[in-house]
């Protein structure tokens, strides 16, 4: 997604921090039909609509979050003891 969006606080989101379904499925390995599922049963990461037709959007930031949540919650190996 290539545009600048001034949130209503007047911050300004940087190129390609919001990412449509397809490229978060291209740039993660997450299938989109996955992605959609969880967004119908609200799991998996935070998502958006964006604009007069809706689209769905992922911020690069929460994608990463969730990713990295996952990874600590489902860890195993490693020889970290807990």
């Amino acid at each position: 997604m290539r545009y600048q969006h001034r949130t209503a606080k007047g911050a300004s989101v940087a190129d390609g921090d919001l990412l449509h379904t397809k490229q978060v499925e291209q740039e993660y390995g997450i299938n989109a039909g996955t992605l959609r599922f969880w967004r119908s049963t609200d799991q998996g990461p935070a998502s958006f609509t964006l604009g007069p037709r809706g689209r769905v959007v992922y911020r690069r930031s929460e994608i990463e979050r969730w990713l990295a949540e996952q990874e600590q919650a489902t860890r195993r190996g490693g020889g970290d003891a807990a």
